[in-house]
């Protein structure tokens, strides 16, 4: 079987075309169908075999997935080792290449439960006095350090999309940022004012190095697109320096948000539409922190929880 073989290179630019996945997404399914040929290659005992032999079945399939097992990866990525399976295979049938998907009716791996990663109120507030003492140097590292801060935690923005925005997305008018996420998928988010605030602080130093109107939101020294690297770098930077907190990606900001807004009184529907998910289930793992704070907060407040 030719790695490079037409099927394969379809259904890439299908993936590309016409579902318009994150090139992340891409380039994961890409490594995951390069694996599952590997494991067939091996299973088949031939490297010539067609995707629509008989042999590539469910038995395969599972056999796929047992195999990935025994590499040591986690259930997670299994699972979405199978989402990739599944994608393929679904692609070949709508085009007929096969007489049924033997992916379809695998049942992923039962997830672990993960809650994600978060600051507590007190450490936000440490990071954002670090924040503003930065920005009060007024220099264009320090004023973008804390509008990197101030719109992932004050709009739960994934870091693709505050990488991704132009100067021409926020409306400071409606207090507002369109923000293209997953799939493509544009949504409008609400800035607060201490953004505003923040944006409007940084934007003096950003006109010395790029156009005012037009281009990036955020930008290095020498006026280009700062890097996702570079915006990672700076929120690692303020966790450690302003709450000790390591190990933690920009990521956390958006998980901190949402469980904030939660803990709030915000409703689960409304969350779920201020992050861009597109289903319900992606929002309720942020209940399950909450549900945990709650008990916490009963069991050292209760006199007769020991």
């Amino acid at each position: 079987m030719n790695r490079a073989s037409p099927e394969i290179g379809d259904f890439f630019k299908y993936l590309a075309d016409e579902r318009q996945l994150s090139p992340n997404t891409v380039k994961a399914y890409r490594s995951d169908l390069a694996q599952l040929i590997e494991f067939l290659d091996d299973y088949l005992g031939k490297s010539d075999w067609r995707w629509s032999d008989p042999e590539v079945d469910r038995l395969a399939v599972r056999g796929f997935l047992g195999w990935c097992g025994r590499k040591g990866l986690s259930r997670r990525t299994v699972g979405r080792k199978l989402a990739a399976a599944r994608a393929f295979f679904r692609f070949l049938h709508r085009e007929n290449l096969i007489l049924v998907n033997p992916a379809g009716a695998i049942r992923a791996p039962k997830m672990e439960k993960r809650l994600p990663g978060h600051l507590s109120q007190a450490d936000v507030t440490d990071v954002f006095d670090f924040a503003e003492s930065e920005a009060a140097k007024n220099t264009l590292s320090g004023t973008r350090m804390l509008v990197i801060l101030e719109v992932l935690y004050g709009s739960g923005l994934r870091l693709a999309e505050l990488h991704g925005l132009d100067i021409e997305h926020i409306d400071e008018h409606i207090k507002q940022v369109r923000v293209m996420g997953k799939g493509r998928k544009e949504r409008l988010v609400p800035l607060t004012d201490s953004a505003l605030r923040a944006i409007r602080r940084y934007a003096n130093r950003r006109a010395e190095v790029a156009d005012q109107t037009i281009g990036p939101v955020l930008v290095n020294a020498s006026g280009k697109r700062l890097s996702r690297r570079s915006i990672q770098a700076n929120v690692r930077r303020s966790f450690e320096e302003a709450a000790g907190a390591r190990g933690l990606s920009a990521h956390a900001l958006r998980h901190t948000f949402a469980t904030h807004m939660l803990e709030a009184g915000a409703d689960l529907l409304a969350v779920k539409e201020l992050l861009g998910h597109s289903s319900l289930s992606s929002t309720q793992i942020y209940t399950h922190t909450t549900k945990e704070r709650l008990v916490r907060v009963y069991r050292e407040a209760h006199p007769r929880s020991d």
